[in-house]
């Protein structure tokens, strides 16, 4: 159930990095790379929280379970 969860904020993330790195193209010099530096690391970071989702699914953590499990 976390990992689907996790969709919502790498969505989000994604979304970020595409603006950043759309309007990194019109800018000039080193702002334009500093743009494309940022929209990597908003890149990165949402494929992080994906991981992290899939990791606490899988490992037993996710506590959405317990309330799931508690309401059968």
């Amino acid at each position: 159930m976390c990992f689907f969860f996790s969709f919502i904020p790498a969505t989000f993330w994604i979304v970020i990095g595409y603006f950043v790195l759309f309007s990194s193209t019109k800018a000039d010099g080193s702002v334009k790379i500093f743009g494309r530096g940022l929209a990597i690391w908003a890149f990165v970071l949402a494929g992080f929280i994906v991981l992290a989702g899939a990791y606490v699914t899988l490992s037993g953590m996710c506590s959405m379970d317990a309330f799931v499990n508690c309401a059968r």
